[in-house]
């Protein structure tokens, strides 16, 4: 993996957003979702009536690797290894255990696998679920990866589950006392 790491600023929150891993160009821009995926899913949240600078300021973001994984021998970013996972899991371990938030919001398939087994996007999308974090219980709503290489959350049914997913996300107490 690539340094530097890449995170949020320290934001005090009731909603964690948690992302896969930063692409190529946020570390030099110094933010989580700060190119193409970022682009697309402050237009999501734009649909609820928060735009990018609200959202960064009121919602811890997280990832599963802090760290771009680098390239893919046949093109796109790497998919960090269940090693890597591993290493960076302490992290977002301990900042839940600091925010207890009531909400998480895992952005794209490996981020969703931290909180749920391993399903199809179809059976994730578009429902929220209870987490249990030691005696807590977390309301966790998850989102498609919005980066540009895939298409699912832009053709059916992904186009709709993700707006269900968005609808619920609006609807969530957490997000209606952040915003």
């Amino acid at each position: 993996m690539h340094q530097p790491v890449v995170v949020g600023p320290p934001v005090v929150s009731e909603i964690l957003l948690v992302g896969q891993a930063p692409g190529d160009k946020e570390p030099a821009l110094g933010r989580p979702f700060a190119w193409t995926a970022g682009k697309q899913l402050f237009k999501w949240f734009a649909t609820l009536g928060v735009d990018e600078a609200a959202f960064r300021e009121r919602v811890y973001m997280a990832a599963t690797c802090r760290c771009f994984p680098g390239k893919h021998p046949r093109g796109g970013d790497r998919v960090p290894s269940d090693e890597e996972v591993a290493n960076c899991r302490p992290w977002l371990e301990r900042e839940i255990e600091l925010l207890r938030p009531r909400l998480i919001i895992p952005v794209g398939r490996l981020a969703i696998e931290q909180f749920l087994p391993a399903r199809p996007l179809v059976e994730q999308i578009g429902q929220a679920f209870e987490v249990a974090r030691g005696r807590r219980s977390i309301a966790l709503i998850p989102l498609p990866h919005p980066s540009g290489a895939s298409t699912w959350p832009r053709s059916e049914p992904g186009k709709s589950l993700t707006a269900r997913a968005l609808t619920l996300l609006g609807r969530h107490a957490a997000w209606r006392a952040t915003f």
